[in-house]
């Protein structure tokens, strides 16, 4: 069965970290393929806010 895990993080480094701990678990021959976003939100007093994104695609 194919499944996903998204991950959702405000620091590219936490994202990084708890993708890596997640891939640990996953055999390397069910690995499907990994999708990244980083999308940018600017508030009302101009200051810039990132959000970082990972979708992981597996057998399971």
């Amino acid at each position: 069965m194919i499944q996903v895990k998204v991950f959702d993080e405000d620091h590219e480094q936490v994202l990084e970290k708890e993708v890596n701990r997640f891939l640990k678990k996953v055999d390397e021959d069910d690995l499907i393929d990994i999708k990244y976003q980083v999308e940018c939100f600017v508030d009302e007093n101009d200051d810039d806010y990132y959000r970082y994104t990972a979708m992981i695609i597996y057998r399971a």
